[in-house]
Order: C-alpha cells, then structure tokens, then sequence
C-alpha cells in the first residue's frame, strides 16, 4: 500500500485487542504495515473470568 494508507515503519499499541472494536483496530493496523502490540485477556492458555471463546493470538494471526 501506498500513500497515507502505508503504516510501515509505525508502531501501534492496542488495548483490548482480542475482540470487538480492539480487535478489528489491530487487524487493520497491521494489514496497513504497521506493528502492532496488542493486549487482552484471554490467551489459549487461559480465558478471562469472562470466558470468551476468542485469544489474543488468534488476532495476531488474523492481521498476516
């Protein structure tokens, strides 16, 4: 991507990121060339008191 869509070289951080609004934010970012940190509370190695379904790390592989 060119022009004021092209993100490569910035750093991103993003909170709740594993789902909702967050989670597209980060997907977006990322596709634009951006890296992008993003935090959230479920992992696959352990689900938020909230017990969503969704992870962290599927985000991050959403945004390759």
């Amino acid at each position: 991507m060119e022009g004021h869509n092209d993100l490569t070289g910035r750093v991103a951080v993003v909170a709740g990121a594993t789902r909702g609004a967050g989670r597209a934010i980060a997907i977006e970012l990322g596709a634009r060339g951006a890296t992008v940190y993003g935090t959230g509370r479920s992992t696959r190695e352990g689900r938020s008191v909230m017990n969503r379904p969704e992870t962290i790390e599927e985000t991050a592989l959403a945004g390759h």
